[in-house]
């Protein structure tokens, strides 16, 4: 197996690992919170009568909303647990040496809010750059915006390879602050871009990212191409109704590694 396979498929197992650590703990943690809510429970139910009735029904319904809230949180922790296993290396990783070519890259979205200001002059700027999605830190508000629901991105792999799948991931609507995620992307397709990243675009696919489904969606290729390449290029072509912005938090490429660049 080529060094650079090696390298990155070591960086993902690393990353996988972490995230499974910090899973398990959370899980711990949930539990523990879960069996406190239950003894506390139990106490109300012994201690009802010294109590009005009005006022323990409130606490008793409060506890049982908690707790539905508490398990619907590790239900969606096992679910995330269980879909991020793509399980193949990811060529857009930036910490494994993938980039961003601004000059092929739709601009970013412009928003006053995501600016600090001094005195009514804006002076720093919180929005995201277009290289959040080539990094693993999927967490709400952590995504590359751009205006409306067309743009697209350029992006240079960590190595020359053979595309043969695309993954793209978006919070869902459980940990969208918002409520909802209309600003997913929806279609989109990819290009391979031939003679390093200045030459020929060559369709690879076309696909819908489904915003009910998991979060983590891996889409074969339609097209096959016997050169491997060193850039592609995502064109996303619709969101799912949000209508200022397209919100995108992770696109991974996946591949065989091709000729040593």
């Amino acid at each position: 197996m080529p060094k650079e396979q090696l390298e990155l498929l070591k960086k993902e197992s690393q990353a996988l690992e972490n995230n499974f650590r910090e899973i398990l703990f959370l899980i711990e943690q949930i539990n523990v919170l879960k069996a406190l809510l239950r003894d506390t429970q139990d106490g109300l139910h012994h201690h009802s009568g010294a109590q009005d009735a009005t006022a323990v029904s409130d606490e008793k319904t409060t506890l049982f909303y908690f707790v539905q809230e508490m398990s619907n949180l590790v239900n969606y922790v096992l679910k995330k647990l269980r879909e991020d296993r793509v399980q193949m290396a990811d060529y857009a990783l930036k910490s494994a040496g993938a980039s961003i070519i601004e000059a092929g890259t739709s601009e970013s979205y412009k928003n006053d809010k995501a600016k600090l200001h001094w005195h009514g002059i804006g002076f720093l700027n919180y929005e995201m750059p277009p290289d959040m999605i080539l990094q693993p830190d999927v967490h709400p508000g952590k995504c590359w915006a751009f205006p409306g629901s067309q743009g697209h991105a350029l992006i240079k792999l960590a190595g020359k390879i053979v595309p043969s799948a695309v993954t793209m991931e978006h919070i869902s609507e459980k940990v969208s602050p918002s409520g909802n995620i209309s600003s997913a992307p929806k279609d989109f397709s990819v290009y391979g871009i031939l003679k390093q990243c200045g030459g020929e675009e060559v369709f690879l696919g076309q696909f819908s990212y489904n915003k009910t489904g998991t979060t983590v969606q891996t889409f074969e290729l339609q097209h096959e191409v016997s050169d491997s390449l060193l850039c592609v290029k995502l064109k996303i072509l619709s969101n799912w109704g949000h209508p200022k912005y397209t919100c995108l938090y992770r696109f991974r490429v996946h591949g065989t590694p091709g000729e040593h660049t």
